[in-house]
């Protein structure tokens, strides 16, 4: 049997690529193994009536949804590779099975490459976040941290600070800021701390304080890191092209610039994002591809 559609990757995006797909009568596959980005996190925000959602509840939701509509299927597998043979692509499993598809939906996310600081790993997702707009609520006037070794330091911080009066940027012994930069944070109230750090101290995930190699430390109770992000599949045979933060580039109607492939979500977006967004773009990405089977029918009967 020959797939209209192989969604790879079972986030937002590849959850609603696959609804929309499945309320269009496209025999679709959605492949998924279950190791999602935000698997840290205990709570999803921004995502009206799902405010606060574990996100695996969030996933259970979705696939129970999706099995109201027959023609979707969830193979509980990760891609392998992908191959196009004349018009159609071969999707291969890490198991060695291969599926045939007319098109392809590539949802596969991101993965975060946090920095290299004793700790950082249990602290990340309970009281360390990397979206001010997904967990600022939560954060809300305590003293925070914004952890950033580049450039992403002076956008976060300034995000950040909207939840907080008491915002401290920790750039873990890097001089990353302009003496503009600087005075621009100190008119807002926001300190800048350059002392490389050594660990970070608390319970169960809740940070308490950020220890620094000169034997101080400074009490936080949570914040804000940034990481650096890298594709969490490549599928280099398919030769789409990057943008230059290594997002998968695409138009407006998620079409790469390979034909019969589109992208969505985080692949696409390779940066801050919500599921709701994330969503959207699956949906949006879902459409084009019908579009395109309709279109590609009514050629071949002309």
């Amino acid at each position: 049997m020959i797939l209209d559609c192989a969604v790879i990757g079972g986030g937002p995006a590849g959850l609603n690529a696959a609804l929309v797909l499945g309320r269009s009568r496209r025999n679709t596959v959605l492949f998924d193994d279950n190791k999602p980005r935000n698997a840290v996190t205990s709570e999803s925000h921004g995502f009206i009536t799902r405010d606060g959602i574990h996100p695996q509840e969030f996933r259970r939701i979705a696939h129970e949804e999706l099995s109201r509509y027959p023609d979707v299927s969830i193979e509980k597998q990760r891609v392998h590779r992908i191959d196009k043979e004349k018009n159609l692509f071969q999707v291969e499993t890490e198991n060695g099975e291969v599926y045939s598809a007319k098109k392809i939906i590539l949802a596969t996310g991101f993965k975060e490459v946090l920095p290299d600081i004793p700790r950082v790993k249990e602290f990340y997702g309970k009281s360390l976040f990397s979206c001010p707009f997904c967990d600022g609520w939560e954060l809300r006037d305590r003293p925070l941290a914004v952890i950033a070794e580049d450039y992403k330091a002076f956008h976060m911080a300034k995000v950040a600070s909207n939840w907080t009066n008491d915002l401290i940027i920790f750039t873990n012994g890097n001089k990353i800021f302009s003496l503009e930069e600087q005075e621009l944070f100190k008119n807002n109230d926001i300190r800048i701390n350059e002392k490389k750090i050594s660990s970070l101290i608390g319970k169960e995930g809740m940070l308490e304080k950020i220890q620094l190699e000169d034997g101080t430390s400074v009490l936080r109770e949570g914040g804000f890191v940034t990481a650096e992000w890298k594709q969490a599949a490549s599928f280099d045979s398919l030769g789409y092209t990057l943008n230059e933060l290594g997002g998968i580039t695409t138009d407006s109607w998620q079409r790469t610039n390979t034909e019969g492939v589109y992208a969505c979500g985080d692949t696409r977006i390779i940066g801050l994002s919500q599921l709701i967004i994330a969503a959207g773009e699956g949906s949006m990405a879902a459409m084009s591809v019908n579009a395109a089977l309709i279109e590609e029918k009514f050629s071949q009967e002309k």
